[in-house]
């Protein structure tokens, strides 16, 4: 038995086989009665998000468009919103998703039955989209946790909640994509899944062919706030490891390491001379003074294991990460200058902060020279010391031109490349003499910073 289930005493347990697909809807209907409504009354909304700084930096593409206010009669200067959420014990605990509670004058909680009760708050966790709250009940009927770490491409799925306040509304659809890191959605390793979701859906189960709850609906991605095919929910495992801290503690006490991490895709890994087939993280940022850092972690280093276990995809640093207390140590494998290293990081408490917003250079201050490189297609200039500083940065090139090999791989005017492979660039010279030292036989791996975001991006050599 997992940490989280015995820590849900309250819990129902998981039943022994999957049904066959005829039994899907017997098993998501009697799974809805442990669905709730929830609707919060609030005096207007908030920028803050508290401790909502991720160390996979937000984008703005990815907003969270379910809790919009729906039509009421209330005073306009109130703000109600409806959302759902799922019963975990039979006493009255409730999981649903952080931004629909954060910072909200009232919640109340409408049971199956028609029943209505006031919800006290009882934690919240911003960064994993994940908060609790208790009413006060006896006898509730309560969700089955599922293994979300079991779920694949292609089995099926049903959401049950309130779109647009239509009570106890199923929708089906299967699952698109497992361990997604999306900007904007945190540390979270979502599931995709193409389930529709609208307002109202928030916070409530996503539900397995077992009538097992295996996701908690948080994220779609959409241009006009309506469903567009694609839903995301914050997997079970992850919610039912936030619920037994929020259980015990009211808080989230997460081990922070300091270093962020990209997909190692088989262009990178070869140009860094690894196999194409090596999985494992490619890391393009350490935080100053981080414990990354005095362990010795670099932009351009490849983590290759964890602890002793192979890291075979870079979103499951997070999970381990989320394992771990501050104060432990982590055992990393990285590969440098061609080369297996072994380094030791003793984690700390992160600590809460707001991100400071920067804007990139502008045409009119760049005096440097011009620099042409026919062989990637670029044209780049060197950033005054100044302009550096003021994008907090201490190296890098600008980008002023793209065609060829390098546009075709997304650089753009306006991006800045910090480094070439693990070689920092501060001259255009630099890039020359390291584009010449690659050679021609794998691509190039070019650190990219846009928009405050960091990404390498491997380009081949025509």
């Amino acid at each position: 038995m997992t940490v989280w289930a015995a820590a849900l005493s309250g819990c129902a347990s998981t039943l022994p086989s999957a049904p066959s697909a005829a039994d899907f809807p017997a098993q998501v209907l009697r799974a809805a009665a442990t669905v709730v409504d929830i609707s919060t009354l609030s005096s207007g909304r908030t920028d803050n998000q508290g401790d909502g700084e991720f160390e996979f930096a937000p984008e703005g593409d990815f907003t969270d468009r379910l809790a919009s206010p729906l039509h009421t009669s209330v005073a306009l200067s109130l703000i109600r919103d409806l959302a759902s959420g799922v019963i975990l014990t039979s006493d009255g605990l409730i999981l649903t998703s952080a931004h629909l509670v954060n910072d909200v004058d009232e919640a109340r909680v409408k049971l199956a039955d028609g029943r209505r009760f006031s919800a006290k708050l009882v934690g919240i966790d911003v960064r994993s989209d994940v908060a609790l709250l208790k009413i006060d009940a006896q006898g509730l009927p309560t969700a089955s946790i599922g293994d979300s770490s079991r779920m694949q491409p292609g089995d099926w799925v049903a959401a049950i909640g309130s779109p647009f306040g239509f009570r106890g509304s199923i929708t089906t659809g299967v699952i698109s994509a497992t361990g997604r890191m999306l900007a904007g959605g945190g540390e979270v390793p979502f599931l995709q899944t193409d389930v529709a979701i609208n307002p109202g859906s928030s916070g409530g189960p996503l539900f397995n062919r077992r009538g097992e709850v295996v996701g908690l609906n948080s994220l779609i991605y959409s241009a006009n706030g309506g469903y567009m095919g694609l839903s995301f929910a914050v997997p079970s495992n992850v919610a039912m490891q936030i619920v037994s801290k929020l259980r015990s503690d009211g808080q989230v006490h997460r081990a922070y390491l300091g270093a962020e991490l990209q997909e190692l895709t088989p262009e990178l890994a070869q140009s860094f001379a690894l196999p194409a087939s090596q999985g494992g993280g490619l890391v393009v940022k350490v935080t100053e003074g981080s414990p990354a850092r005095v362990a010795g972690l670099a932009a351009g280093d490849v983590v290759l294991a964890v602890d002793g276990k192979a890291l075979d995809y870079y979103a499951s640093l997070v999970e381990i990460l989320s394992q771990k207390q501050p104060g432990a140590s982590l055992r990393l494998t990285v590969w440098r200058h061609g080369a297996r290293r072994d380094m030791t990081a003793r984690l700390v408490e992160r600590a809460s902060s707001k991100p400071t917003a920067r804007t990139g250079p502008s045409a009119h201050e760049i005096d440097t020279p011009e620099g042409a490189l026919p062989d990637l297609g670029l044209r780049l200039v060197e950033l005054p010391k100044a302009l550096r500083q003021s994008m907090g940065i201490d190296a890098g090139l600008l980008v002023r031109w793209a065609e060829g090999a390098a546009r075709s791989e997304g650089i753009r005017p306006g991006d800045v490349i910090l480094a070439l492979n693990d070689v920092r660039m501060d001259r255009v010279d630099d890039f020359s003499v390291a584009l010449a030292a690659a050679g021609h036989d794998r691509p190039v791996a070019l650190l990219v910073l846009r928009e405050l975001r960091l990404a390498y991006v491997a380009v081949k050599i025509p």
